[in-house]
């Protein structure tokens, strides 16, 4: 049986696949099975991943769209046979030493690990997340490619719940504050393992489906022989992006939440959206995704 149990979620965005995949197939951490689980796909992505011969990788697809990771997540952890969980966003890459670096903190006593992420916003240089004094409170934002959790201790909790159960927090937070209210907050590796696109910071790529920035990356990780410290050098944490990761963090209350919005261009007026349900509309329709 693997140790690890790799889950990407995806919905309709064939042409990323083939990136993501190819950053977890080159980690040194071998001992795993990638489940790519559909929302519904009814593009190729099917296709794609039935295109690699590794047999570690495996495809599922759900019977219908839930308009949300939680779902194939779900469906994941449902059919891992790893006892530890760690996701990959379809539009997201890892570096290398991921699994090997969060792997080891778990092996270390922790149930829940995160590393660093570089973070990749249109018009912008990259940027560190989270900021060096950062610390894990419950209800704050930790990105789910950067995280792996004991299977079990997720189960324990009731798993990932839909936005329409979690109030103001999305459920990623939602997941993680259950799973530190019972004594398992993340920790935080200090090595930079993984690099996030945010669709939620893309307008319509779910229309347009492009995959340049994914193969830029992807280019970037091969070409280096140790990309971590090459990206460390090239993208070192400013002081003035504090403000930016302080947003991207904190998911509670109306002046964060119309922070987030002000990122991606929308103006909502009068109001923010309150709760996980009405941001994921917001953001759905921002993607290029409609009901």
């Amino acid at each position: 049986m693997p140790r690890v149990t790799v889950i990407t979620a995806t919905y309709n965005w064939a042409p990323v696949l083939p990136y993501s995949i190819a950053s977890v197939l080159r980690q040194t951490f071998t001992d795993f099975e990638l489940l790519v689980i559909g929302d519904g796909c009814t593009d190729e992505s099917a296709e794609v991943v039935a295109g690699y011969a590794d047999p570690r990788v495996h495809w599922h697809n759900l019977p219908r769209n839930s308009g949300h990771q939680y779902a194939p997540n779900n469906e994941g952890i449902h059919r891992a046979n790893g006892n530890v969980v760690a996701y990959l966003g379809h539009d997201d890459l890892w570096l290398p030493r991921h699994l090997e670096s969060l792997v080891e903190a778990i092996d270390d006593g922790a149930r829940v690990a995160h590393g660093s992420v570089l973070f990749v916003k249109p018009g912008q240089k990259p940027g560190r997340w989270p900021t060096r004094r950062w610390v894990y409170k419950p209800g704050l934002w930790v990105p789910p490619t950067s995280l792996a959790h004991d299977r079990e201790l997720a189960v324990s909790v009731g798993g990932w719940r839909a936005p329409g159960d979690t109030g103001i927090l999305d459920p990623d937070v939602d997941l993680w504050k259950r799973m530190a209210t019972v004594g398992h907050a993340p920790r935080w590796v200090h090595r930079l393992t993984s690099v996030k696109l945010p669709a939620a910071l893309r307008s319509d790529v779910y229309r347009d489906r492009p995959h340049h920035e994914q193969a830029e990356w992807l280019r970037a990780i091969q070409a280096e022989h140790d990309p971590e410290v090459e990206f460390e050098r090239l993208y070192a944490e400013s002081p003035s992006r504090s403000n930016t990761q302080e947003v991207f963090s904190r998911v509670r209350g109306k002046v964060a939440l119309r922070s987030r919005l002000r990122l991606v261009g929308l103006r909502i007026p009068g109001r923010a959206p309150e709760t996980a349900e009405e941001r994921r509309r917001t953001r759905r329709a921002f993607k290029g995704l409609h009901e």
